[in-house]
């Protein structure tokens, strides 16, 4: 595991890659890994010392205790994004600098337990909220400014499923390389 490269570190399920469409039952597949995050990684970092969270995932990384507030944040940005698509026509959401977030004392101190019941209500409510989701709805999107371009709710939902596996992965691959 040591002679990983930085780009599997940093990437240890690859980087996302959208799909031009995305049919049912991976829109489905998608919204269980959403759902299924909370459990995941309260799972994952269940017993944990401060010294343990306080860990990075990488060389420097984020510690264990940011990714946690780092879900927080981002997920908590997402599920108003998609708000935000589901009643205004192709709205300009509010990027976020998430690398600054992260050095905020709060991302950097606070007990990851705060975050993790954040995400466990989010996520319940973010559940219902994609659960209803028709196919029109899933057409509807919002408008990215950084990265100029509009963002359908269909690759949404695959972008942040792939972004709860993203970063569980880089906890439990740490777990598993200390042994913890």
């Amino acid at each position: 595991m040591q002679n990983l490269t930085l780009e599997q570190w940093q990437y240890p399920i690859g980087r996302f890659t959208a799909q031009a469409q995305y049919n049912k039952e991976t829109i489905a597949k998608g919204i269980a890994q959403i759902k299924k995050l909370p459990t995941a990684l309260r799972e994952a970092v269940a017993g944990w010392n401060d010294a343990q969270l306080n860990t990075p995932y990488r060389e420097g990384g984020w510690t264990v205790r940011q990714l946690i507030h780092h879900l927080a944040d981002s997920h908590s940005n997402s599920h108003i994004r998609f708000r935000l698509a589901l009643t205004e026509e192709n709205p300009t959401i509010k990027p976020y600098e998430e690398a600054l977030w992260a050095t905020l004392p709060d991302a950097k101190e606070a007990p990851v337990e705060w975050s993790l019941q954040i995400l466990e209500g989010l996520h319940l409510r973010w559940g219902v909220l994609l659960d209803s989701l028709s196919a029109d709805d899933l057409q509807r999107g919002f408008f990215h400014p950084q990265a100029k371009k509009t963002i359908l709710l269909a690759e949404a939902i695959m972008l942040y499923a792939w972004h709860s596996e993203h970063h569980l992965t880089h906890i439990t691959r740490l777990k598993t390389f200390k042994n913890w």
